[in-house]
């Protein structure tokens, strides 16, 4: 199993040092559920799509990074007032780039297109020491703005 230490941070924002190992995509999942409900209340709860968007687009990250980037090396989660803020680091200093077109049919491949699709912003910068972090920001209306459901 992966193994993930939270670094002290201030205010909203936790970092996880990431190590080698087996389920290191589950448990930033369930890193990043956690982090949503205690910082954004019912609107961080699963079934709700801001919620759902930022799970499965950490996952999509986080996969990318072990098999594109040498494993990833650490996740980072910050909240705003209306916002979650992922990071992603890896060793790999080549920016993420899409397959082409994409093709719903394909059996992979679809990682960049669902940060794109669902993702407010999002981007890929280099680290100091080498490898990059990925990064991308998925929109939390807090619940007392969301719209009623019928």
């Amino acid at each position: 199993m992966a193994r993930a230490e939270k670094q002290p941070t201030e205010g909203r924002s936790w970092r996880y040092e990431l190590t080698k190992g087996r389920g290191v995509v589950a448990q930033c999942r369930a890193l990043t559920q956690q982090a949503l409900l205690e910082w954004f209340g019912s609107a961080g709860e699963p079934g709700r799509k801001a919620a759902d968007d930022a799970v499965l687009l950490v996952s999509e990250v986080v996969t990318n990074a072990c098999t594109h980037g040498d494993l990833p090396s650490e996740l980072k989660l910050t909240a705003t007032e209306r916002a979650l803020w992922v990071q992603v680091g890896d060793n790999n200093p080549e920016p993420p780039r899409p397959h082409g077109r994409h093709h719903a049919a394909r059996a992979s491949g679809h990682g960049l297109y669902l940060v794109q699709r669902l993702a407010a912003r999002w981007g890929c910068v280099p680290r100091l020491h080498g490898g990059k972090t990925v990064w991308f920001e998925v929109d939390i209306i807090p619940e007392a703005e969301a719209p009623h459901r019928s």
